[in-house]
């Protein structure tokens, strides 16, 4: 791994890097409560035939943390890593996972000259997944933490006991084995940057996604989805124990990606990245040819 700093938008961002600089670049986003390092496993199978590049996002990390919720809208995430893919030499290979994923739709929607090809893994496309929290069903209630998180002070709560109460939300129903020693304490240390747990949440807090409560479904304004589009080759690669975001939050998004590839492994859940980093490298080599 090489660190490398860039100045996106006059702004500072951290990120990790793997593989020869002349290789086609695959610009790696990470989500939440994670960091560039979360790509690390995937990286190293796929360094032989990319240049990864895993910036640590806005608010995370070593990277650029403002105050205010108003600076973590999703556009402005967009825009950070639409500049850092025009320093790789776009059109660029762009992977999303989780809050991550929004960031790679946001930029192959709206920058579409960026973006050759999109992969997410485990992170959903706005419109279904929008549909599937208002609805008051599964999704709704499995999103129930978001609302939390949206608290007031909620980062110190998730802080308290060494960061306990994160490890317990990022854990729920899911398998957390390959989070210790060594690895852990880099997570921990990540999370312990003065003012990063905030910027991390302010990411939800900043989002205007609405969240139903179960068996209440809210009633949604008309959306413009013609802008909403995924022009370029679209593989989707889904863990299929995810208990934070269901298989409904994706249903529909055929409709948004007129190219689309969906890949599903079982006996993985949302952390499939750590878990089945072979398999998924084995995946993105056969898509990508």
């Amino acid at each position: 791994m090489e660190p490398r700093w860039y100045t996106l938008n006059g702004e500072k961002f951290f990120a990790r890097t793997w593989g020869d600089p002349s290789l086609p670049p695959l610009l790696m986003l990470h989500g939440f409560p994670e960091y560039s390092g979360a790509w690390e496993e995937l990286a190293l199978e796929l360094q032989d035939q990319f240049y990864c590049v895993a910036p640590d996002q806005r608010g995370y990390g070593q990277s650029y943390c403002p105050e205010g919720v108003e600076n973590y809208r999703t556009g402005i995430l967009a825009t950070d890593m639409a500049e850092l893919a025009k320093q790789l030499g776009a059109p660029v290979t762009v992977i999303g996972h989780d809050w991550g994923a929004s960031v790679a739709y946001g930029l192959a929607m709206f920058f579409p000259e960026l973006v050759s090809r999109l992969i997410i893994v485990n992170g959903v496309h706005p419109v279904p997944f929008q549909k599937a929290m208002a609805s008051g069903g599964a999704q709704s209630e499995a999103s129930q933490y978001i609302n939390a998180l949206r608290r007031e002070g909620s980062e110190d709560y998730l802080a308290k006991d060494d960061f306990g109460k994160l490890l317990q939300l990022f854990s729920a129903h899911m398998d957390l084995s390959w989070l210790t020693g060594e690895k852990l304490a880099e997570y921990k240390r990540e999370w312990g940057r003065v003012g990063r747990l905030k910027g991390m949440i302010n990411w939800y807090r900043a989002s205007t996604l609405v969240v139903a409560d179960p068996g209440k479904p809210v009633e949604l304004a008309e959306m413009d989805v013609s802008r909403l589009q995924v022009t370029c080759p679209h593989l989707l690669i889904w863990g299929m124990d995810d208990s934070a975001l269901l298989p409904v939050s994706r249903a529909g998004l055929e409709a948004f990606a007129a190219d689309l590839e969906v890949h599903e492994i079982e006996g993985a859940d949302h952390w499939v990245l750590h878990q089945r980093a072979g398999e998924v490298a084995e995946v993105l080599r056969r898509w990508v040819g």
